[in-house]
């Protein structure tokens, strides 16, 4: 079977757009920690976790003959601006899975003129694979105590996908050694505690999981930690030292768009057709119209704005449960 050279598809995914790189042995990964993670309830509402593990840990059950784990990142700092925002970094400008899906069908057909026979799958964080462990394996960085990956020279602003391979290459990555050490500021600045232990996250106490993945009510004392978050959490990253020099340079496509510079007054007061205009495009359609709004209302009550008291009142009524909910907890709040 061909063999792939590595300096080559290394080039083929730099120009394609991806400045970071590796590629680790399609070794199976061990499953007890997905396992006991999910034993131990800290998946809370992720459904999709509890399936298909053995796709997850074993790149051999997706594509037969798996010789290879490609892990592409893309650094998304930069562009971001540093400006204070209701909206976690990664979501302000254009969904980052757009930026990986259109380059890796480029690099897919990079690696074809390689070896027009290969086999691959490829997914972005939302298909059967563990990108952030893959990427450990890859020397693309190493896994901190707050479950992120993070690079010797972009810290943890990444965003990631990966490529299977059904062809070994000559030469892998070697895996990065964890340079944490005794440092613990993310799991000291968490302020709902999501942290089981290092590295790993309860995501019953996340705010990210709540105001991205959860599509129900809030727990009244994760509500009362949000702060005026209403989309996703960077605490445990901005906190981090690796992420304490420059930002890493990033697409410019992904820059803030209008709706990742509202507060959450306005997120709260959106109709559905301004909702679908300025979220077209970016991450936060993930979280729906009436969950961004629930969330902003929780914001709202989270951070004692009693100039809001009128819209609250309004949104008290709201036809959608979840936002009427939310409104009337921050009421109380007031």
């Amino acid at each position: 079977m061909k063999v792939l050279p590595a300096q080559e598809v290394r080039a083929a995914a730099l120009a394609c757009g991806f400045p970071l790189v590796g590629m680790a042995c399609a070794e199976p990964l061990d499953p007890r920690p997905l396992l006991d993670w999910i034993e131990r309830g800290h998946a809370a509402g992720l459904s999709a976790m509890r399936r298909r593990i053995k796709e997850r840990t074993d790149p051999g059950v997706v594509v037969p003959g798996a010789r290879t784990v490609l892990v592409l990142g893309i650094p998304y700092g930069k562009g971001q601006a540093d400006t204070a925002s209701v909206i976690a970094r990664y979501a302000r400008g254009r969904d980052y899975h757009y930026a990986h899906r259109e380059r890796m069908r480029r690099l897919r057909g990079r690696l074809r003129a390689l070896d027009p026979a290969l086999r691959t799958y490829a997914c972005v964080d939302s298909g059967a694979a563990m990108e952030k462990a893959w990427a450990e394996r890859a020397g693309l960085g190493f896994l901190g105590k707050n479950g992120l990956l993070i690079s010797q020279e972009h810290g943890s602003w990444l965003t990631l996908s990966l490529m299977i391979l059904d062809r070994a290459v000559d030469v892998y990555d070697v895996p990065a050694p964890r340079r944490c050490g005794d440092c613990r500021k993310c799991l000291d600045a968490c302020p709902t505690g999501a942290f089981a232990s290092p590295g790993v996250v309860d995501a019953r106490r996340c705010l990210s999981y709540h105001t991205v993945e959860s599509h129900g009510q809030i727990p009244d004392d994760v509500a009362a930690r949000l702060g005026d978050r209403v989309f996703g959490c960077d605490i445990c990253q901005e906190v981090c030292p690796f992420n304490q020099g420059a930002l890493p340079p990033g697409d410019a496509r992904q820059a803030p768009r209008p709706l990742g510079t509202f507060d959450a007054a306005a997120i709260a007061g959106l109709d559905q057709e301004q909702f679908d205009e300025l979220a077209a495009g970016t991450p936060l359609r993930r979280a729906g119209y009436d969950g961004l709004r629930r969330n902003a209302c929780y914001a709202l009550g989270a951070t004692g704005r009693r100039d809001c008291r009128p819209l609250l009142e309004g949104l008290a009524d709201d036809a959608s449960p979840l936002v009427a909910l939310a409104a009337r907890w921050a009421l109380g709040r007031l």
